[in-house]
């Protein structure tokens, strides 16, 4: 009899996935609950901007604060947000702290690191097909980025 601990049966939740698309960048964000949902979306964005990260590496931090007139507004004014301080920055934000949050406003600390270049270059967040829904106890938001 083999003693297997709980934990390694457990499936870790993906945070997103990308879509295929023949033009642009779609990917659908997966999250516990909206903050969450934020959080990956953010993740995805700095990932797909295939980031080459300056040596030494210097991490940074970034305070903002978006209002919106609803949640899917508010999602694309997040990522509209750090996409603009990504590019004038030099910056590439990973992880967020929010100090609020609600479906029209949110305040919070970005965090990231300088990078020295770009691997893609994502112009803007879009709302073509722009989805977010409640699913089986998980939010997802579909989110399609011009590149």
């Amino acid at each position: 009899m083999t003693t297997e601990s709980p934990f390694c049966i457990i499936k870790l939740m993906e945070r997103y996935q990308i879509l295929p698309h023949p033009a642009d960048l779609k990917i659908k964000v997966f999250g516990k609950d909206k903050k969450e949902l934020f959080l990956n979306a953010l993740f995805a964005l700095g990932q797909n901007q295939k980031p080459e990260i300056e040596k030494p590496e210097k991490k940074v931090k970034r305070k903002i604060k978006i209002e919106s007139p609803d949640i899917s507004a508010l999602l694309v004014d997040f990522l509209s947000e750090v996409l603009y301080l990504s590019q004038t920055k030099k910056e590439v934000y990973f992880g967020a702290n929010f100090k609020k949050f609600s479906d029209q406003k949110l305040e919070a600390e970005i965090f990231g690191k300088k990078v020295e270049r770009f691997g893609e270059d994502i112009k803007a967040v879009t709302y073509h097909g722009l989805e977010i829904a409640k699913k089986d106890n998980l939010w997802e938001a579909t989110i399609l980025f011009d590149i």
